[in-house]
Order: C-alpha cells, then structure tokens, then sequence
C-alpha cells in the first residue's frame, strides 16, 4: 500500500469513527476549515523551489550534538523531511516510510534527516516509536523552516484543538510561538542547489519517498 493510500485509510477511520477516539464533528470542521484556509492564503507557493539556494543550518540530534548541513553535505546530496512532531499521526507514518526507503536513498548515494520544531528528547521518542536509524534534528521555533519559507502561525481556534487533544506545542516544543512547518521535502545537492522540492499545506497529503531517488541519483551523479 502507497504511503497517500495509507494516510488516506487513516483519515477516512478517523472521520468515521472506527478509531479509540473520535473527534467531534466541529472539531473535524475546524481542522479542515483551517487547512484550507492555509491552502488558500498561498503560502506554500512561496517556499523554495528547485534550482533555489539553500540556507544552511546546524542544529540538535536528539542527543543535543550539533549537526550541519555543510557536514551533510560534504558526504553526499542531502535529502530532508520536514514534518510536525511526534504527535502527529499522519507525520509518523510518513517516517515509517522514509525508514522502509532508507536503503533505496543510501543506494542512490544520499544521506536523510528529518526537521521538526519539538525538543530534542521528542525527537529521540518519535525515532525510537518509528524505529529510525536516521536522525531527527529539533529547529527550534522554526527558524530553519522560515528559511525555507515553510514557517506559518496557527490560528487561534486550532491551538484551542490541538489543547484539547492534550497537544500543547509550547511544551512540546519548548517555545511559545505556536507555529509549525508545512510538511516539505528537499534535495539538496553537494553544491547547495535545491535539486526536489514538494511542500503541501494539506498535512495529510504526502508524497511517495520513492519520488526523491531521481533527483539523489542525479544530484550524486553531479559530484562524481
């Protein structure tokens, strides 16, 4: 099954009510409400695209050790997933299935991490509950993610939402902004060009990990 297919059947028992928790249909109508709302105000149009510079960045592992992305990158084109935290379903199966293509990546010469804005001991906890053997750096208020231009504020009544879930983000991710990256992904070649780009403000929309071998393949092939 397709990671979209799987997102897809997720949702689907979600709304219906086939999971432990359903929510209330309000609350489901804010979610949406709020997702297209972000779809609308055209944000994810101003995030980098292919052929663009990417910002470089050192941030935490889940051990608080500094990674770059110049270290990275010495080793080989660079592939990233932004994603929410770890308590997001949609975005703990989408690092399932960077893990199951982890092999295929590495073959074609790439290395993987993947951002979140949450603490460094959340990162460590979503690795060890998605059984990651690749890292998750914490971009702590997003300022990584401003820079690729995937930064926005959640309105109002969907920080009521995420509270009543018991997801407070100002502890989860140990700041008070209340702001989270759209889900993105990146290639970044070894000279710094962004080489595959796929942002959605629609969380619950993924793309395939299979779609980033082409442009590692390309972008390893550049180097050699």
């Amino acid at each position: 099954m397709s990671l979209q297919a799987k997102l897809d059947a997720f949702k689907a028992d979600l709304y219906a009510g086939r999971l432990p928790f359903k929510p209330p249909a309000e609350v489901l109508a804010t979610m949406d409400r709020t997702t297209q709302a972000l779809i609308a105000s055209g944000a994810a149009a101003k995030a980098l695209k292919v052929g663009d510079k990417a910002p470089s960045f050192t941030l935490p592992d889940p051990d608080k050790n500094p990674v770059s992305s110049a270290a990275l990158l010495a080793k080989g084109p660079l592939a990233i997933s932004f994603y929410r935290g770890v308590w997001c379903p949609y975005c703990n199966m989408e690092l399932q299935a960077l893990q199951e293509t982890l092999g295929d990546i590495r073959a074609a010469g790439g290395n993987l991490i993947a951002i979140s804005p949450q603490l460094p001991p959340n990162s460590r906890k979503a690795m060890q509950q998605n059984k990651l053997t690749f890292p998750i750096l914490s971009d702590m208020g997003n300022e990584t993610a401003a820079r690729f231009g995937l930064k926005f504020a959640l309105p109002p009544e969907l920080i009521e939402v995420y509270k009543g879930f018991g997801n407070d983000l100002a502890l989860i991710n140990g700041e008070p902004s209340w702001t989270l990256p759209m889900p993105g992904r990146f290639v970044i070649g070894t000279d710094g060009t962004i080489r595959y780009a796929e942002v959605n403000p629609d969380y619950t929309k993924r793309p395939e990990p299979s779609a980033l071998l082409p442009a590692l393949r390309a972008a390893n092939l550049a180097t050699t």
